[in-house]
């Protein structure tokens, strides 16, 4: 497939601006579907990265794709690829959000990249979100997405090494409901994360896919939980797919400031590997 990249490239500097108020009630729902507490009255500290739950792009059904997402060409380039996927990302935290502050996420597109992998046509975007929360700076964010081609064959690939057992870790089971619950807090119509069908017949995939930034999500909070405090820096990059038809570990080995934290299947390869900084 021809991509034509100069073209793709005149979408960076193109800006996206939302904002929402945390309510309690998002702060339940978030709380629920992790299984986690926290307070949940106005004022309350807000659990970390819910902004991803915040102020998302709102499409008509008129407007979508085949695959759920907001169809391109708007905020986000006319990549010709298919697939779709969060790739990794950063984030540098200033400061808490709390339960009742309108949150504002101005994102900016800085970078547009193509190449050529085992797999096939790579195209990488970058954006940039500074998150505000009642006008002060909470966080920064990096995010990077790649967009790739469906295979059209089954490649032979050396098998990877299977992930160790981290010093701390906890078994995660992708129930349906819990991908779906997910998908409804951030108002994602990504049909690969709930619609099975589509996932095995369309795109090849052997199951619904577990969201990257739930799995980040996961990996931020854990870590937090162990050091007693939040992070001023994290990071990670996504280097396999999980799926709903088996369990999954979260992982973290602590070495002074910085915790090393990973995703993996039982016996499978590392699926998100992770950094948290203090």
């Amino acid at each position: 497939m021809d991509i034509d990249i100069e073209q793709l490239q005149r979408w960076i500097g193109r800006e996206q601006t939302g904002s929402e108020v945390v309510s309690s009630t998002l702060v339940r729902q978030f709380n629920a579907t992790f299984d986690r507490v926290s307070g949940t009255e106005t004022g309350d500290e807000a659990p970390l990265l819910i902004h991803l739950c915040l102020a998302q792009p709102i499409a008509p059904m008129s407007e979508l794709g085949r695959d759920g997402h907001p169809a391109l060409g708007d905020f986000l380039p006319p990549v010709p690829l298919p697939r779709r996927m969060w790739a990794g990302g950063s984030f540098s935290f200033e400061g808490a959000i709390r339960i009742g502050e309108e949150v504002t996420r101005r994102s900016v597109i800085t970078d547009v990249q193509y190449k050529q992998g085992r797999s096939g046509a790579l195209c990488f975007v970058t954006v940039n979100h500074e998150v505000t929360a009642n006008g002060r700076k909470v966080l920064d964010e990096i995010q990077d997405i790649v967009y790739r081609d469906i295979p059209t064959a089954k490649q032979t690939v050396a098998e990877p090494e299977p992930a160790p057992a981290g010093q701390q870790n906890r078994a995660i089971t992708p129930h349906p409901t819990l991908l779906f619950r997910y998908s409804a807090l951030t108002f994602n119509g990504h049909r690969i994360h709930y619609d099975k069908p589509f996932c095995i017949e369309t795109e090849g995939y052997p199951g619904l896919v577990v969201h990257g930034p739930m799995q980040a999500t996961m990996l931020c909070q854990f870590a937090a939980n162990l050091k007693g405090a939040s992070p001023k820096e994290f990071s990670f990059r996504s280097l396999s797919p999980l799926f709903d038809n088996a369990d999954f570990t979260i992982n973290a080995d602590v070495e002074g400031e910085t915790t090393k934290l990973w995703t993996a299947r039982s016996g499978g390869p590392v699926a998100m590997k992770a950094q948290a900084k203090w």
